[in-house]
């Protein structure tokens, strides 16, 4: 069975800091792109961040210049720094992650359970 288990969330003021990370488990052959996404009440999941095999990434705009998300391929685990925190960021912050569980299967998206970021004074 294939897990992606993540830490870090937390309460945090505005302007703080986080690190969440995100450790994928289990049979696993091969991870592609991982990534963060979120959803905050009311609304729809959004993407945060993601980041291919090979290193590169992509954000959403309105983390642009605040996130930076990496991952450790040894460990299979995918982090997200986020720095000058805002009340806006706060949600549920779900990692996901694109694997194949062996070298002849079909890859598939992963789901985290959700970590809670909560932004306030």
């Amino acid at each position: 069975q294939v897990q992606l288990v993540e830490s870090g969330g937390g309460l945090v003021q505005p302007g703080g800091s986080l690190r969440l990370s995100c450790a994928a488990s289990g049979s696993i052959a091969r991870i592609y792109g991982m990534g963060w996404y979120r959803q905050a009440p009311g609304k729809e999941r959004e993407l945060v961040a993601r980041i291919t095999s090979d290193g590169s990434t992509n954000y959403a705009d309105s983390v642009k210049g605040r996130f930076t998300i990496s991952r450790d391929n040894a460990k299979n685990t995918v982090y997200l720094q986020m720095n000058s925190l805002e009340p806006e960021d706060t949600a549920v912050y779900y990692c996901n992650a694109n694997m194949a569980r062996t070298t002849t299967s079909v890859r598939r998206n992963y789901w985290g359970q959700g970590t809670q970021v909560t932004v306030s004074s």
